[in-house]
């Protein structure tokens, strides 16, 4: 096991403590179990610096682009329900 000091913003140790705390385990292993995790996520694409996507998102991810057809779609049907609306009183 190799000892080291990192620093986290005091909102983020707070929760991961509480979080620790609340499954019963030691801080250290709580942590050392979030970081396999998160190398264990996928390669980190160089050019973002960020992880790669898990691969499920490849799957769920790509309905992402519905978002704005299903905001258009509702737009509509708000639309056309207040014309109804608008009828049934006159």
């Amino acid at each position: 096991m190799m000892k080291t000091t990192v620093e986290i913003p005091d909102a983020l140790f707070r929760k991961a403590k509480a979080t620790a705390a609340e499954r019963g385990v030691p801080l250290k292993d709580f942590l050392t179990e979030a970081v396999r995790e998160h190398l264990q996520r996928g390669v980190v694409d160089s050019s973002r610096n960020q992880p790669s996507p898990p691969p499920w998102i490849s799957a769920f991810g790509g309905l992402r682009a519905l978002h704005k057809e299903t905001k258009k779609i509702n737009r509509i049907l708000q639309q056309e329900f207040e014309q109804i609306e608008e009828d049934e009183w006159r």
